[in-house]
C-alpha cells in the first residue's frame, strides 16, 4: 500500500488484481481509500482522486457530522433501537438459550449468569442480523416481479461505509445489519436501491428516473437514513 497527498488530504492507494477503480471514505474522519488495477499507474490514480476531489471533501464533511450512538455495554436501562423506535434493555440472566425478545418499550436480553459484555453483544448482534433477514426477505420478493428482476442470493453483514451494496454479475445484494434499527421505510428504500442496480449500475439519470418511478419519495428516505445516528463502531484498520 502506497500513499498520495492532495494538500491536506491523506489517501491510501492499494493495488489489486481488479478491472476499476474504487473510491471509499471510512468514517469516523473520513479517511480516504483507492483501490485501483495493479496496471494502473500512480499519475494516473492521482489524476482521478483529484477530478474527485470535491466530493471526498463533501463526504469528509457528513461523516464529521452525523450523529453517533454512544458506546453499547449492554446493561438494564441501556438504549437500543428496532425500526426507529427506542426500546430500554433489560438484561435478565438464565441458565438456558441466549435470545433477545422485544416487548412495548422493552428489549429483554436473556443471557447466561456471568456472560461478558462481547458475548451480550453478540447475541444481540445476532438478533438484529436475523430480524432484518426476515423483514428484508418479503421486500425483495414484492420488488423483484416490479422490476423484472430476479435475486440469486442476499446477505446481512455489519458494514462499515454502506447501507447496501449490489453485485450485478452475480445477481446478489447485501444489506447492512444497521438497517434493523432504522424506520422500515428505509429498509425498503435500501431494497429497491440495490435492486434498481440489477437494472442500472451506476448512479445515473437512468438510475434516479427508475428511482424517481417505483419510489417517488426515495429521497425523502434517502435523507430520513443519512441523518439518523451512525453506530458506535471501534474503527481499527
Amino acid at each position: 500500500m502506497t500513499s498520495l497527498r492532495l494538500g491536506d488530504i491523506a489517501v491510501d492507494v492499494v493495488l489489486k488484481d481488479i478491472k476499476n477503480v474504487h473510491l471509499s471514505v471510512y468514517p469516523p474522519k473520513g479517511r480516504v481509500r483507492i483501490s485501483a488495477p495493479k496496471r494502473m499507474s500512480v499519475d494516473t490514480i492521482r489524476v482521478y482522486a483529484v477530478s474527485k476531489l470535491d466530493w471526498i471533501k463533501r463526504q469528509q464533511m457528513k461523516l464529521r457530522e452525523q450523529e453517533r450512538e454512544s458506546r453499547r455495554e449492554y446493561l438494564d436501562r441501556e438504549s437500543h433501537y428496532v425500526w426507529g423506535r427506542r426500546y430500554l434493555l433489560k438484561v435478565i440472566e438464565v441458565d438456558t438459550v441466549s435470545d433477545v425478545e422485544v416487548r412495548p418499550g422493552t428489549m429483554l436480553l436473556r443471557i447466561r449468569p456471568g456472560a461478558k459484555e462481547e458475548t451480550r453483544k453478540a447475541v444481540v448482534a445476532g438478533w438484529y442480523r436475523q430480524t432484518l433477514k426476515a423483514a428484508a426477505q418479503p421486500l425483495i420478493d414484492v420488488w423483484e416481479p416490479r422490476l423484472s428482476v430476479r435475486v440469486q442470493r442476499f446477505f446481512v453483514q455489519q458494514m462499515r461505509t454502506k447501507w447496501g451494496s449490489c453485485n450485478p454479475t452475480a445477481h446478489s445484494i447485501r444489506l447492512n445489519t444497521e438497517l434493523a434499527k432504522k424506520p422500515r421505510e428505509c429498509l425498503e428504500y435500501v431494497v429497491l436501491h440495490e435492486l434498481v442496480h440489477l437494472l442500472e449500475h451506476r448512479h445515473n439519470e437512468r438510475f434516479k428516473e427508475y428511482m424517481d418511478r417505483f419510489m417517488p419519495q426515495w429521497r425523502q428516505y434517502r435523507d430520513e437514513l443519512n441523518r439518523a445516528p451512525l453506530a458506535h463502531v471501534d474503527w481499527r484498520y
